[in-house]
């Protein structure tokens, strides 16, 4: 999913362009799809910080280590959740397409698609508007309230891949 272009909100808002993007906000409401828990090649993997897996380890009544061992691996020393065996989808996605661990789900996922590499109109259309059926939909959310989701995003990255990462 997210963290693989390193881009910084910080250096998004620098530029005109970048910030009037989403200056007057950008309509956005989850429309239960799920095609954002069904991997899409290189955005496969659903990064985990140790607060995420504490978080879902609590909504699945488990340890975190329990949750870890069983629901988790290492790549290049970064945790993330283990792949579905049975389909591309995530393994927490159920039939519904409804996520079985919505209240405990981790930033990736909590956070899209306000992803700082989706920031700019070109990524946006590219990358959200023709994949997420959520554009357009509902309230405006609030310039401040994606720069706080991208922040957030942002220091989950800063945690698993180091603060070098977010230039």
């Amino acid at each position: 999913m997210s963290f693989l272009k390193k881009i910084s909100y910080t250096d998004l808002a620098m530029g005109k362009s970048q910030n009037k993007f989403f200056s007057q906000g950008l309509k956005f409401q989850c429309q239960g799809s799920g095609k954002c828990c069904v991997s899409r090649g290189e955005y496969g993997f659903v990064y985990m910080t140790q607060d995420d897996r504490k978080k879902m380890a609590e909504v699945l009544k488990m340890t975190p280590s329990a949750f870890t061992r069983k629901y988790c691996e290492k790549t290049g020393g970064i945790w993330h959740l283990k792949a579905n065996p049975d389909g591309p989808e995530c393994l927490f996605l159920n039939p519904k397409n409804q996520c079985e661990v919505y209240n405990g789900r981790p930033v990736q996922c909590r956070t899209w698609p306000f992803w700082p590499e989706n920031m700019n109109t070109r990524a946006w259309r590219r990358d959200v508007v023709r994949f997420c059926p959520g554009v357009g939909q509902g309230k405006v959310t609030s310039p401040q309230k994606i720069q706080k989701t991208l922040e957030e995003q942002e220091a989950a990255e800063a945690e698993l891949f180091g603060p070098s990462s977010l230039k």
